[in-house]
């Protein structure tokens, strides 16, 4: 093993890991920044989307050539441009392909290429074949006009081009997504006519803003034909900072088969939206909706039916509630992250975009009319010497026959320049023969005008923007359609509140003494007498609707909300109310009720305290439930009561000394929770040993009378025997006639009744 000291770094360069590590992410980042992920300002392709397009113009594989198999242009991009996978190349070639992804499709596939129902099913690019579609000619018409800085490749035998000469904004045309290092790229796709007349004003007006090109822009144009909702103020936005959201929504109209849905939004297919709407149903969460069928064919790609329980539903509330709840609407991020003409990322404006683009077009145009009157200027130079060839013909004949060295003789003899020498000379005999002085002079002719007007346009900067003007409205009226995303202002969707897309009908909950629960259909339950599991019998019942919750009250003062919609059928024995909350250990369900917020109810218990609830306290969401009223150890909970008005009704209290106490019911006071104020005043001693306590309390609306029930005898009072009674919370009441000692419940007879009749004895004494 040799010495470290022997080891010499002479000739090798060092730096700390810290800088090396640095530089060689930030080389690696900006690699895939620039050859991979974002698209250039010039063509709007990425490097893998430019090298396939033109590989395949090389290849001759043009919108009138016969399709040819993808993996023959597969791998010519791979052999010769693009050293990296096959798949990921093929998969690039696949999305310039598909007309549901590409607002305008770069190639013409011809076999499976994929559908919107499963973008990636595509074939293998041994089975597909492929041309380039007419729209590629924006792209590749002008390649070999003189206007193209070439590259060479990555092993340097051939090359490629650094932009394809696009005639058209690309970059804002079909759109892309990508995925850099620490950077990422949304450009939706656009309208080619839009665009293109926000080009043509942006060149009669340099200093136009966002907002002027937004009169022509309206804004993405995706190609599926769904709705954009977004505001203008939201779209103006997005296209001043670069970035942003754009909602879309899908398009329905009314038919007698129900609704239907006739464009979804964009990489949205029908098989999701079905199975979505599906899951939706089976978990009873949209009762509303019958049936949903999914009726698209060849002829009709977006078919689907969305069929409402009855013809009473509100469409355009359920189709709201769809928007909320599905994928009928789906908001898309928008990052105008691009290359510039500095070949530097940065998220630009609309305007920014379209002026970059611009000067590129310019600058290419320039380029164009440079090479063609370099063309032309060598043509007229050529025709010129053949001119004097057909005035001298036999002269010059006999100097090529004769002469040992014709053309530095033609040279001196006729005044010509080597270039027109050398190509008289490799002129055919036969066709100097042919030569005619007037098509000579008729070609000088019209080359000489054709190079007047490109001296012309290139000395003039108006002149040569009206001719891109005109250029670019001649490509927007061959290449250009109708816009296929109509965009309309519309609200964010908001789903249907919960109880109001459960159907509300009439149901009895039924609570029995083991804690089992069932909901019976209607109002009018003899629950009573219902069937009940063996050794278990009838404990309490709440009429309500099934789009309501109900709320069980337990011995220990807490309560536990369930659905009424998720209670079982009263055909059956029921289920344990354990199986629907977390109830304690020797908690035992007393009392069941329903009510809706703006209700409240009387708790009280039989140690003779008591508060008014709001019914919004009494429902929790909680599977563990919630404490509700502090129960006094050996105190019975007593069976609530609904008040119809806090600030009219009148409480009543019978003890079990039987003592009768009447009050407002506003002198109790309302809470959440806890104890309650003295609902009665009681002896303490006696109430210690359980002589003295509540032995029923109820609420009595305005105008009510209530009866008294001692077993099998009752005690009648009047509404007008009731005001001339009314004291105040917390006292001792009066004593009863006897025989009311020990009162079993107090019914209360409301206004609509018979008045109650006379009571047996009005006699009551006060205590």
């Amino acid at each position: 093993m040799s010495d470290p000291k022997d080891l010499s770094l002479e000739g090798i360069e060092t730096m700390p890991l810290q800088v090396f590590a640095e530089n060689a992410y930030l080389n690696y980042s900006m690699n895939v920044i620039r050859d991979r992920a974002l698209p250039a300002v010039t063509d709007g392709m990425k490097p893998v989307q430019r090298r396939i397009i033109y590989a395949m113009a090389k290849l001759g594989i043009g919108p009138k050539a016969k399709h040819v198999k993808s993996a023959r242009t597969v791998g010519e991009v791979l052999g010769k441009y693009h050293p990296h996978g096959d798949s990921a190349c093929y998969e690039a070639m696949v999305l310039m392909a598909q007309p549901f992804t590409y607002r305008y499709p770069l190639v013409d596939g011809q076999g499976n290429w994929g559908d919107v129902e499963s973008p990636k099913s595509f074939a293998a690019m041994r089975y597909t074949e492929s041309r380039l579609s007419p729209f590629s000619d924006i792209l590749l018409s002008e390649l070999n006009t003189g206007c193209v800085e070439w590259l060479p490749n990555f092993d340097g035998t051939t090359e490629e081009p650094k932009a394809l000469p696009a005639r058209l904004p690309n970059i804002l045309l079909n759109g892309t997504t990508g995925i850099a290092v620490g950077m990422a790229t949304d450009i939706p796709p656009h309208n080619l006519r839009e665009l293109a007349a926000a080009c043509v004003y942006l060149l009669e007006h340099p200093e136009a803003t966002v907002a002027d090109l937004m009169e022509l822009v309206q804004g993405p144009d995706y190609p599926c034909g769904a709705e954009i909702v977004s505001s203008k103020a939201d779209l103006l936005k997005i296209y001043e900072t670069g970035r942003g959201s754009v909602r879309q929504r899908a398009v329905y109209h009314v038919e007698k088969d129900g609704i239907v849905i006739t464009a979804l939004p964009y990489q949205i297919s029908g098989g999701q939206v079905e199975k979505e709407i599906a899951d939706l149903m089976s978990k009873k969460k949209l009762p509303l909706v019958a049936d949903f069928i999914n009726a698209s064919d060849h002829n009709n790609p977006c078919r689907l039916i969305v069929v409402p329980r009855s013809n009473r539903v509100n469409v355009p509330q359920l189709m709201e509630h769809l928007f909320a709840v599905t994928s009928l609407e789906n908001t898309y991020r928008v990052n105008l992250n691009i290359l510039g003409l500095d070949g530097r990322p940065a998220v630009k404006n609309l305007a920014v975009i379209l002026s970059e683009w611009l000067i590129f077009r310019i600058d290419t145009v320039k380029k164009r009319l440079m090479h063609r009157l370099e063309q032309v200027n060598k043509r007229l130079h050529l025709l010129d010497g053949l001119l004097t060839v057909f005035l001298n013909l036999d002269e010059v004949i006999a100097i090529i026959r004769h002469s040992d060295d014709p053309k530095k003789e033609l040279m001196e003899r006729f005044k010509l320049t080597e270039a027109q020498v050398e190509y008289i000379l490799e002129t055919k005999l036969r066709q100097l023969a042919r030569l005619e002085e007037m098509k000579i002079k008729d070609e000088m002719d019209k080359l000489t005008t054709e190079k007047h007007k490109l001296e012309t346009l290139l000395s003039s900067e108006v002149r040569l923007k009206t001719f891109i003007k005109k250029e670019i409205m001649a490509d927007a009226k061959t290449y250009g359609d109708e816009r296929r995303c109509q965009v309309i202002e519309r609200a964010e969707a908001v789903a249907m509140p919960e109880e109001d897309l459960t159907p509300s009908t009439p149901m009895t909950v039924i609570l029995s003494k083991m804690g089992w629960v069932k909901a019976a259909v209607g109002a009018d339950v003899d629950a009573e007498h219902m069937a009940f599991k063996g050794g278990d019998a009838f404990q309490a019942k709440a009429s309500g609707r099934s789009n309501q919750a109900a709320v069980f009250l337990t011995n220990l003062g807490r309560v536990y909300t369930v659905d009424i919609k998720d209670l079982p059928s009263a055909r059956g024995q029921g289920d344990p109310l354990s199986s629907k909350a977390a109830l304690q250990p020797n908690e035992q369900a007393l009392f069941v009720l329903t009510g809706s917020p703006g209700d409240y109810f009387l708790l009280a218990t039989s140690k003779a305290y008591g508060f008014i609830c709001p019914y919004a306290e009494l429902e929790t969401r909680l599977k563990a439930g919630k404490a509700l009223m502090t129960i006094d150890p050996e105190a019975k909970l007593l069976p609530p009561q609904k008040l119809a008005n806090k600030d009219t009704d009148l409480i009543a209290v019978v003890s079990l000394q039987g003592k009768f106490l009447l009050y407002p019911a506003n002198e109790l006071p309302v809470l959440a929770r806890g104890k309650g104020n003295k609902l009665i005043n009681i002896a303490a001693a006696k109430l210690d040993v359980g002589l003295d306590g509540v032995a029923a309390a109820a609420v009595v609306p305005e105008n009510a009378g209530v009866v008294l029930h001692c077993g099998k005898r009752v005690l009648k009072l009047s509404s007008a025997d009731l005001k001339e009674r009314v004291s105040s919370r917390a006292k001792s009441g009066t004593a009863l006639p006897r025989g009311f000692q020990k009162v079993d419940f107090i019914e209360v007879v409301l206004p609509a009744a018979d008045e109650p009749s006379a009571p047996e004895t009005a006699d009551f004494t006060l205590d």
